[in-house]
């Protein structure tokens, strides 16, 4: 249960931390932090999860990377659907306490986006459906591409919470003109069901894409890093 406890709340912050950047931060006036500031946060959050709690439960934050780790050999089948479960619950619980903080402002509007992942005219850059497939599944892949070679026994100690994070924050530059970035089922959770409407609507790509992304990253991995696992 710890393990879980941990993976609520590291998955709590990813999502305060991350999307509450963008809804507060990132367009507030004069010293709006915009997309760069945006990148940055993310990458922070998973940064500083990682050297928190990543010696209790691997500090995984996301449904696509427990299941790229289970692909990968890295992760126990039995665990899996927990992990899950607190990871997708952290994230709504981070989206209602983010949800309460906004709300707080004159003219909020959940409705309106609330850093929600979406494709087409919910795009932000008003990329297409097939685009945006594309983007989610190479970036998770990639993402689950650095985190395997990060955590290998054969990769530097101690050094991998910085490479993740930095993934991370390199994967928001590139992503969020595209899809908001997602990479994320539980992120793309937590703040959709606030939003409501198109953002839930939209929502089946935001798990579809990351976990296929995450079995191809596995599977590159094993391939080109596991001979000597």
């Amino acid at each position: 249960m710890k393990r879980y406890g941990a993976e609520f709340f590291g998955t709590f912050w990813l999502v305060l931390g991350g999307c509450g950047s963008a809804v507060l931060a990132a367009a507030f006036p004069g010293v709006g932090i915009g997309l760069l500031g945006v990148s940055l946060a993310f990458g922070l959050t998973v940064l500083t999860m990682a050297f928190a709690i990543g010696h209790i439960s691997g500090c995984h934050l996301n449904p696509a990377v427990s299941i790229g780790l289970w692909a990968g050999g890295r992760f126990s089948s039995k665990e899996l659907l927990p992990y899950i479960v607190a990871q997708v619950l952290g994230g709504i619980v981070a989206g209602g306490v983010l949800y309460v903080i906004a709300s707080g402002q004159a003219g909020f509007d959940a409705s309106a986006g609330f850093a929600s992942n979406g494709y087409g005219a919910h795009s932000p850059g008003g990329y297409t459906l097939p685009a945006a497939l594309v983007c989610e599944i190479v970036m998770t892949m990639m993402f689950l591409l650095v985190i395997l070679g990060a955590t290998d026994r054969r990769a530097p100690a101690g050094f991998a919470p910085i490479a993740i994070g930095l993934a991370l924050t390199l994967i928001h530059l590139i992503s969020i003109p595209v899809t908001n970035t997602s990479v994320n089922p539980a992120r793309s959770t937590g703040v959709a069901l606030y939003a409501g409407g198109w953002a839930i609507g939209q929502l089946w790509l935001f798990w579809i894409a990351p976990i296929l992304g995450a079995l191809l990253g596995a599977a590159v991995y094993r391939w080109i890093g596991g001979a000597k696992e």
